[in-house]
């Protein structure tokens, strides 16, 4: 499993977690990865962090985390059980279908975890770029759909 992040900005870094994602995994990667990205792309604390509703992000020491560094940047909220709207999908569907384009195949481990991190940073910039400008209209069409069924 890999855990990524981006902005409007860049790709942030891609992170291989080795064990279930639970809330410690996922605090440690928020406080080693997330934090120090956030102050130096957004030192004026202007910032937002979009996390989905797995249950290690709404778990207490994680919350209490993001309570504690409310000035740093801001944790958007999300409602309990909102269509899927989260771009990193996106992305990661990227990195997929150049994996399945190879030729040959990764056959170990290794060779994966490379040729994912190698796909990933081949993204090209205006691929998330767009992906961030198109959030206000997805989110819109949620609005106009009243959480339904919906095309963006």
């Amino acid at each position: 499993m890999v855990w990524g992040m981006f902005s409007w900005h860049d790709l942030g870094p891609l992170i291989r977690v080795e064990q279930c994602l639970n809330s410690t995994t996922y605090l440690s990667i928020v406080a080693g990865q997330v934090h120090p990205i956030m102050l130096m792309v957004y030192p004026n604390g202007d910032g937002f962090f979009q996390q989905d509703n797995a249950p290690c992000h709404g778990a207490r020491i994680v919350q209490e985390w993001f309570q504690e560094h409310e000035e740093d940047f801001t944790l958007l909220r999300w409602p309990p059980q909102p269509p899927d709207l989260n771009p990193i999908e996106h992305l990661l569907d990227e990195v997929k279908r150049a994996i399945r384009q190879l030729v040959p195949q990764p056959s170990n481990l290794t060779e994966l975890d490379s040729a994912i991190h190698q796909a990933w940073c081949q993204i090209p910039h205006i691929t998330f770029q767009h992906l961030v400008e198109s959030m206000p209209r997805r989110i819109s069409a949620v609005l106009k759909a009243k959480g339904g069924p919906m095309k963006y």
